[in-house]
């Protein structure tokens, strides 16, 4: 019989401390005016002591169980999606794994930038639908604040920090993850990537002293990759999935900049009523974008049970990726059955 992968449950965790674009304001030359005019962001949230990837993703994984009901010993599998986890090594799925008490399950990280979520959604939907797994927990977390040069006006102004999480559960009723789409092109990673603190540029005193620890980001490049593959990417899903875009009820795009969420949607033919967007109040947190946006139209009723909702994520990679869910089971079998993994063709 086939396995459907259901969201279940959701949670999310975001750090205490608020920077406001007046607070950059005394930082760099730059303006409340003009940031909120060109990104739509007003304010982010900024890890402080003790407020690590691993600790704000079990707050949001033990949000995210007690919403599904679930014991973390019931737990097959922890994916987290992240880009900084707290040491180089171990990954940060294994301490997520001891801090949540989830004993049976086995724990990863997944890294794919922005799209890692998605990526990670995916990857849990597969193993649930060849019933390899059960019970899986997928988390994208960031802490972007750690690479940030709080002198580049052009980047500090548009990340935050946070982490949302999602438990994925089979069943099977039809619904949950319909079908999802992931792509690359690494032609293109320079176009936002951290230079050093891998194997190529180790951090040295010189690697210090150029500020190549620091998130390097080529905006216009970004934007071009944007209006492309991501966008067909979430075409592709909608197709995949038996639906129309009258069909969707909401869009959670990747929480990068408002000008250019409703361009992306503008070029989809979603009215902005069915997008979500949070961008505003806690800027780009690259991996944590889509999971904690999902969780905030959970608690507010922007998504409801019986809902079918499009993901899209785009980023570092340069990689995309995009999901269609469907909130609870659904009265009839979609007609694709199979997750299908779409690419660029």
């Amino acid at each position: 019989m086939a396995q459907y992968a259901h969201i279940t449950g959701w949670g999310k965790s975001l750090p205490r401390k608020i920077l406001t674009n007046f607070d950059l304001e005394k930082m760099v030359d730059t303006s409340d005016a003009w940031i909120q005019e060109h990104t739509g962001i007003r304010e982010r949230r900024i890890a402080g002591p003790g407020e690590y990837v691993s600790t704000l993703s079990i707050a949001a994984g033990q949000q995210a169980l007690g919403r599904a009901g679930m014991s973390p010993t019931e737990l097959d599998l922890i994916i987290l999606a992240t880009s900084s986890p707290d040491y180089q090594m171990p990954g940060g799925a294994t301490l997520i794994q001891a801090g949540l008490g989830a004993t049976r399950a086995a724990a990863f990280d997944l890294r794919a930038g922005c799209s890692a979520f998605l990526y990670g959604l995916a990857v849990g939907s597969q193993f649930i639908a060849s019933g390899t797994y059960r019970n899986i927990l997928v988390i994208g977390a960031e802490i972007v604040s750690m690479v940030m040069d709080w002198s580049d006006r052009r980047t500090c102004v548009l990340f935050g920090d946070g982490a949302g999480a999602v438990v994925l559960e089979a069943r099977d009723e039809p619904g949950g993850v319909l079908s999802f789409a992931l792509g690359a092109d690494g032609t293109q990673h320079e176009a936002l990537y951290v230079p050093a603190g891998g194997c190529r540029y180790p951090l040295t005193p010189e690697v210090l002293e150029k500020g190549l620890y620091h998130i390097r980001m080529n905006g216009r490049q970004l934007l071009k990759f944007a209006l492309h593959d991501p966008l067909q990417g979430v075409m592709k899903v909608i197709e995949a999935a038996r639906l129309s875009i009258a069909d969707i009820d909401l869009v959670i795009p990747s929480q990068t900049n408002r000008r250019l969420i409703e361009a992306i949607c503008k070029m989809i033919g979603i009215p902005l009523e069915k997008v979500f967007i949070n961008v505003d109040r806690y800027a780009n947190t690259s991996a944590a974008s889509v999971p904690i946006a999902l969780c905030e139209a959970l608690e507010e009723g922007r998504a409801r049970q019986g809902d079918n909702i499009a993901l899209m994520a785009y980023g570092a990679g340069l990689s995309w990726a995009a999901a269609v869910v469907h909130m609870g089971a659904m009265t009839e079998t979609p007609i694709s059955v199979a997750w299908p993994v779409l690419n660029r063709a």
